[in-house]
């Protein structure tokens, strides 16, 4: 099979590639809440990227003549400030937008710390097995036997509040699914023939695990990717907003969250702008991860 793959042209390859891209695209578009999803999170990549241009205000500058000016449609509001301002007079809309870099950058760097330990360990867990192996399994135990979120205030409290230390708390806390994951896949990969052949043919053990094994365990630690960058973002914004995460004046979405508690019931739109970003880039982050599943896993591919 290997001679057989390395002799293919560049061209047949390309068309190998272009058909498999189609396939991939055949089932996620067959999900419609996937394609929604993926729209979303495309529109917040652009925000996040072109905050500087998009953005009306300056998320930290202060307006004193308009605090606590509602949105442009409730009276007493403005298009210069279109979804109100806060307490301070910062535009909402402004912080909205800056906020949601934060949020992606947060879930990039969640998802490439645990992604990358926790593949690296579940390879080594299920490519070596014995002793090491129950090591490995019983740490990743106890870190699942704790509150997701308890967990990671604890550690939060030891390394000190902060943006960076609750990334990488959250990172720690979300660990052990990719641990898991990865090595219930080298255990279902490392039996079947074309991993034998590799093996006959004098692989080394790192050529086995990283170039033979990992590639064909990638599709379900995709989807899991995926939905562990919600999770990041839900936990992370949590934290901010009990005061150990992004510190004001920040505009993280969780931390605007923590400074609007007290204008909840004077002042809706405080509370709400902040709360709707969150429950939408979640969900649709959710949406999307459904799409992955449902492209990437060939048991539910429908012929």
């Amino acid at each position: 099979m290997a001679s057989v793959a390395e002799s293919k042209s560049p061209q047949e390859s390309r068309s190998v590639s272009a058909q498999q891209l189609r396939e991939f695209w055949h089932y996620f578009s067959e999900n419609k809440g996937a394609v929604a999803g993926l729209v979303v999170v495309v529109f917040l990549i652009f925000l996040a990227a072109a905050a500087d241009v998009v953005a009306p205000h300056s998320p930290i500058q202060q307006y004193r003549d308009h605090l606590l000016q509602p949105p442009f449609w409730v009276e007493g509001g403005s298009l210069a400030f279109p979804l109100g301002t806060d307490a301070v007079g910062r535009d909402l809309l402004s912080r909205l937008i800056y906020g949601s870099r934060y949020s992606l950058y947060v879930g990039c760097v969640v998802i490439s710390i645990s992604m990358t330990l926790g593949i690296s360990i579940g390879l080594v867990a299920g490519f070596f097995r014995g002793f090491l192996e129950t090591i490995i399994m019983r740490l990743m135990d106890i870190i699942l036997a704790f509150p997701s979120l308890l967990l990671a205030l604890v550690l939060v409290a030891l390394l000190g509040p902060g943006l960076t230390n609750a990334m990488i708390a959250v990172a720690v806390v979300v660990l052990p699914h990719f641990v898991r994951l990865t090595r219930a896949q080298v255990l279902a990969e490392s039996n079947r023939d074309y991993v034998t052949s590799a093996r006959v043919a004098g692989a080394s053990r790192l050529r086995l695990m990283f170039v033979t094994i990992l590639p064909n365990c990638m599709a379900p630690l995709i989807v899991q990717a995926s939905l562990t960058f919600s999770t990041a973002i839900l936990d992370a914004a949590a934290l901010s907003f009990l005061g150990l995460g992004a510190q004001p004046p920040t505009p993280e979405w969780g931390a605007m969250l923590a400074e609007a508690r007290e204008f909840i019931l004077r002042a809706w739109w405080v509370v709400t702008w902040p709360g709707l970003a969150i429950l939408i880039t979640v969900l649709s982050i959710n949406l999307m991860g459904d799409g992955l599943r449902d492209a990437l896993d060939p048991k539910l591919k429908r012929s």
